[in-house]
């Protein structure tokens, strides 16, 4: 016996229909952390990473927490009531357990029942590997509305003494309602993975404590995600020329603005650049810096831009989106 089978009615589109962004109340200057007996000073880390502050979470504030703030915003900018979102991925790589995750934790706190619900760790890539999987799913009709969220809480792995990891991470999180749409909004993603290079982020088995290799991912990011970024650009059927505005992982200025020179933009790119007040927040980097764009009225709605998320693993993620 032969069955055929049913797929659901596909999407002509997906659309980020909403963005929303949290971070902490705290603000740790680079005075603040040599007052902690860190071994550096403010010039060395404006000068090396581009870092003047970042945001601490307090002890008791989960990710989750984060990850429910940021993403309850980004449902009210979206329309979207919560009923109706039917997928929610959460991008994070510093859950404080391996099990359970946390995506059906905030799915539950913020009213969303029984939706499909999970984690995924691309580390700073995440965000943008989850905003493909999900415009993905709406695409193929497998789900109406997606709540794609990247939330880290990297206080709780970082050793603050490390003068490689400790002056660079900060905590917060970011979020985007992803939706069906007559046309596309969101483009294809241009991703990979480079394993050659997988220790040079990593978790040290002994002081479960976040370290790198700071030299090899500067130039690993440098000298190929400019490449990434232009292939994103040909998927999408655009010139980088034409972009309203390039928001990069923001994992050090130098390289944000090495990138940005590579491509060739234009001044009239609006380049984020928010790492200088916010830090390394991983896959919360990417939403963080964009929802700040587009409530400050940088870029309009339906103007594109360039998001690509590169870290530990190491991975890689890029897509150009229009603006909501």
């Amino acid at each position: 016996m032969t069955v055929q089978l049913q797929l659901p009615e596909r999407a002509p589109g997906s659309r980020i229909a909403g963005l929303g962004h949290y971070q902490p109340s705290r603000v740790v200057t680079n005075d603040d952390l040599v007052a902690q007996g860190v071994n550096t000073n403010d010039e060395w880390v404006r000068n090396m990473v581009g870092i003047a502050e970042r945001r601490f979470a307090a002890a008791e504030e989960t990710m989750q927490d984060m990850a429910t703030n940021a993403a309850s915003k980004a449902l009210a900018s979206s329309g979207v009531a919560a009923d109706d979102i039917d997928l929610v991925l959460l991008a994070t790589c510093t859950n404080a357990h391996q099990v359970p995750g946390g995506a059906g934790e905030v799915a539950e706190r913020l009213g969303i029942h029984r939706p499909g619900a999970y984690d995924l760790n691309a580390a700073c890539a995440g965000f943008v590997y989850g905003l493909a999987q999900a415009s993905t799913a709406v695409l193929t009709g497998q789900s109406r509305n997606v709540l794609v969220i990247g939330s880290e809480k990297l206080t709780d792995w970082v050793d603050v003494y490390d003068r490689s990891t400790g002056i660079i991470f900060g905590d917060g999180a970011g979020a985007a309602v992803v939706t069906a749409a007559d046309s596309p909004g969101i483009g294809p993603v241009a991703w990979g993975s480079d394993g050659e290079y997988v220790r040079s982020i990593y978790t040290d088995e002994q002081s479960q404590t976040l370290r790198q290799e700071g030299q090899t991912v500067f130039r690993w990011a440098t000298s190929s995600m400019a490449d990434v970024a232009r292939r994103a650009c040909e998927l999408a059927g655009i010139e980088p020329s034409d972009l309203a505005a390039f928001v990069p992982h923001q994992a050090n200025l130098r390289i944000i603005d090495l990138i940005a020179k590579r491509l060739a933009l234009p001044d009239s790119v609006i380049v984020a650049r928010d790492i200088v007040t916010s830090g390394n927040t991983s896959s919360a980097s990417i939403p963080i810096a964009l929802s700040k764009l587009i409530e400050r009225g940088e870029v309009s709605s339906g103007e594109p831009v360039l998001v690509i998320g590169f870290g530990a693993g190491l991975t890689y993620a890029a897509q150009v989106v229009l603006a909501p």
